[in-house]
């Protein structure tokens, strides 16, 4: 049985930018204080919220450093550390642990894709490279390739491979991988409205857009089904589900920075080619944000 890197509500968090587009490193500070403050099990940092794909190496890997830094050990840190060149991924890998990361986060191959036997190849060079445990993060509306539930069973017999994002949309896929891997992997839902299915089948939590806004609510989705408390996940669950829709109304990161913006926070523009939402989706990200309490 692997222990999981961690157990419950990990917000996958913005990193605010200055007018500039450099990285506004004190409110990322002030974001993680008040997140940690709420409740969120993990911070994973880098990752597709976090506008990962338009850093240099040298700003993820400062970045991952500044917030290993400012969690000092209470939660854990999830680095994203995933490339499409395995090469520049064992570095990212190894950087990222050197950084103090607890865990990374791996997406798989973008663009250039790759097979089954390549996936494993890619994901077993970047989790020797970090030394640290991981977490597969399989998107593929994203990145146009699937980690198939018998290539999760093989990748879950190294040591390394702890868990897997899964954000594929296939409940039926992951009842697959928790059949087939059992405690040898542990399942997390990067769905933000699939979090309690995911629980159901064994699952040990969520990687969430929607902690960003509001983290308490995620927390304690999980928490009330780690309690025995299913009504009332199921109850937070559904109330969540207007909430994800708005924050992925267009391209994430976008809406969750401009709900970030209406919150207070100086979580700035997305870097290009990322921009602005349009008047009706900021609309309803407006409205759905007052309609659960979270602006006035």
């Amino acid at each position: 049985m692997k222990k999981p890197v961690f157990t419950g509500a990990a917000v996958a968090i913005i990193t605010p930018m200055h007018q500039d587009g450099s990285i506004h490193y004190d409110a990322l500070r002030q974001i993680i204080e008040d997140q940690i403050a709420r409740g969120t099990d993990a911070i994973v940092i880098c990752g597709t919220t976090g506008e990962c794909s338009t850093m240099t190496d040298q700003e993820q890997l400062a970045t991952i450093k500044f917030a290993v830094d400012t969690v000092a050990h209470r939660v854990p840190v999830i680095a994203g550390a995933g490339s499409n060149d395995t090469a520049h991924g064992c570095a990212l890998a190894a950087g990222a642990a050197a950084s103090g990361a607890d865990a990374l986060l791996m997406v798989t191959p973008y663009y250039n894709k790759t097979s089954q036997a390549g996936l494993v190849a890619h994901f077993t060079a970047m989790a020797e490279a970090g030394g640290i445990p991981v977490i597969l993060y399989n998107v593929p509306s994203r990145t146009g390739v699937n980690i198939k539930p018998e290539t999760v069973k093989k990748l879950s017999e190294h040591p390394l491979i702890n868990g897997i994002k899964e954000a594929s949309g296939n409940i039926a896929q992951v009842a697959q991988i928790a059949a087939l891997c059992g405690d040898e992997i542990n399942i997390y839902s990067g769905n933000d409205d699939q979090v309690v299915p995911l629980l159901s089948l064994g699952g040990k939590g969520v990687i969430s857009v929607v902690s960003n806004i509001a983290p308490t609510l995620v927390h304690d989705c999980c928490k009330a089904w780690f309690d025995g408390d299913t009504a009332e996940a199921r109850r937070l669950q559904l109330e969540m589900l207007p909430l994800s829709d708005a924050m992925f109304c267009d391209v994430n990161p976008i809406p969750v920075k401009y709900a970030m913006n209406l919150l207070g926070w100086e979580a700035g523009k997305c870097r290009l080619p990322l921009v602005e939402p349009g008047d009706a989706q900021k609309a309803k990200i407006e409205q759905t944000m007052r309609m659960h309490g979270l602006l006035s």
